[in-house]
């Protein structure tokens, strides 16, 4: 089956402030309104420009702050103006507004807010901590995602990726890593983001983590079984396995030059196949090219250093 891939070209209020909320100590001023508003930019903008009047490169899409020189600014306007400058503000359909510093909010920029149904919200954080935490937040929202069909388990650093067909025998190599000491990161669907068009990062479903199924045993916690070592919340992506049919492959590398990739959110990924046959012990096999994958990540490639030797173990024959 394909991946299902998500490009996030919005986030709601009400999403950003369930999801954080406790990370940047945010707290609901007023009414309970417009927590349907969409932020479009995973960013933050001090509307300081703004508030004077000047509105020609006005980043309305992102949220607002006010911080202190922002509410300083205010307070020295006449409460007219106040009230002028600040409905026009709110009449620019912001998703909603931040005052920082648990600054004391005018009455009017309530009555305003409520009016434009638009949220505000007030943190203990300084401005700048607050923009920094806020707008890491905002880029994981934003991040692009996709599903993939496969575990994945991280073998001594390396977050590996194991794919194949349904009754394939995926759930028992997970189950022999995991007792072999290694961590489950989730169970037939992963979870994936891209951080910053750099790195892949992998989870699982909220409703599945740290939980796999076991043909014929069912559900099972591995927290619970193995104890908290044997789990991971999220882990980088390295390493791809997909395990295959031994008929099914028309060619089987044999020394390990191919140097495959699989392809996820535009990142190519190193990957092997690995032929399945009866009797072959599965998850020793996926340790030890995830081991070996560590080892080339390192610098050392075991099958160009042989290919290497190879070929000068042939020159040494000719020149005989």
């Amino acid at each position: 089956m394909k991946p299902i891939s998500h490009r996030v070209a919005h986030i709601t209020v009400g999403h950003f402030y369930a999801n954080h909320a406790k990370t940047l100590g945010l707290r609901l001023e007023g009414a309970s309104c417009g927590l349907n508003r969409k932020i479009r930019e995973p960013t933050i903008n001090r509307p300081g420009l703004a508030l004077s009047g000047f509105y020609s490169y006005f980043a309305g899409k992102r949220i607002q702050i006010f911080g202190s020189a922002e509410m300083s600014y205010l307070r020295s306007l006449e409460p007219a103006v106040q009230k002028s400058r600040l409905r026009e503000l709110l009449s620019r359909n912001i998703p909603c507004l931040v005052i920082a510093r648990n600054a004391v909010l005018p009455p009017v920029l309530l009555e305003l807010a409520a009016e434009k149904e638009i949220p505000i919200f007030r943190s203990p954080m300084i401005t700048m901590k607050f923009m920094n935490a806020a707008t890491i937040a905002l880029e994981l929202d934003f991040a692009p995602s996709t599903e993939e069909y496969g575990s994945m388990v991280d073998i001594q650093g390396i977050g590996t990726i194991i794919r194949g067909d349904s009754g394939i025998g995926k759930s028992e190599c997970v189950l022999s890593l995991i007792e072999r000491g290694y961590s489950l990161v989730s169970d037939d669907i992963t979870k994936i983001r891209s951080v910053e068009g750099r790195e892949l990062v992998g989870t699982s479903p909220e409703m599945t983590r740290f939980h796999m199924e076991a043909r014929g045993l069912g559900i099972i916690d591995i927290s619970a079984m193995f104890g908290v070592g044997s789990v991971r919340s999220e882990k980088r992506v390295d390493f791809v396995v997909t395990l295959k049919e031994w008929e099914e492959i028309e060619h089987i590398d044999r020394i390990g030059l191919d140097g495959e990739t699989y392809k996820i959110l535009g990142m190519k990924i190193p990957h092997v196949t690995i032929p399945v046959r009866k009797g072959r012990d599965l998850s020793r096999l996926v340790e030890v090219a995830a081991l070996d994958q560590k080892l080339k990540s390192m610098g050392k490639n075991s099958a160009e250093e042989f290919n290497q030797r190879l070929l000068l173990k042939m020159n040494d024959r000719r020149t005989l």
